[in-house]
């Protein structure tokens, strides 16, 4: 059963009571990069594995999302400042225990190419702030292998 989240803003990546931090480095630059997080949302499910569908909604101020295993998100894009900052706030989901959610890009640039850091803030009870802290290391798996999927996908673009 979808529910609705507590409404918050782009400060509640840095006040949140769960704050799940992960960063990798990719050779594609921070442009690029933002183009396929913030203007190509539709082609997040062919690199990031979890997702299945992704797609703009409310005239790009908005996303729906599916994850593998029938998580769903209608989310509101809270800062799309190009090239340095993508976030999001899920307003409506069907996720278990969750009460609030911000994921947010950050992209700087790096040596040979964009440091992305992806900062997931979230609240829900003490059973699913327990649970995302044990597989923290899944979710930076997760993000490893998009990122890494991302970056390939990016050079097999500007070829």
């Amino acid at each position: 059963m979808a529910r609705r989240l507590r409404p918050v803003g782009p400060d509640f990546v840095e006040r949140a009571p769960l704050r799940l931090v992960f960063a990798r480095e990719v050779s594609a630059p921070p442009e690029a990069v933002f183009r396929a997080l913030a203007e190509d949302v539709s082609g997040w499910s062919e690199w990031f594995s979890a997702v299945t569908l992704a797609r703009p909604a409310d005239g790009g101020g908005g996303r729906e999302v599916r994850l593998r295993g029938g998580t769903r998100f209608e989310e509101t894009v809270l800062v799309s400042e190009a090239p340095e900052v993508y976030s999001y706030r899920a307003d409506v989901t069907n996720a278990p225990g969750l009460r609030a959610l911000v994921e947010e890009w950050r992209l700087t640039p790096a040596a040979k190419g964009t440091r992305v850091q992806w900062t997931f803030a979230a609240d829900g009870t003490a059973v699913f702030r327990a649970a995302l802290t044990l597989g923290r290391s899944g979710l930076g798996r997760a993000f490893r292998d998009a990122v890494k999927a991302l970056d390939r996908r990016l050079a097999s673009t500007s070829t």
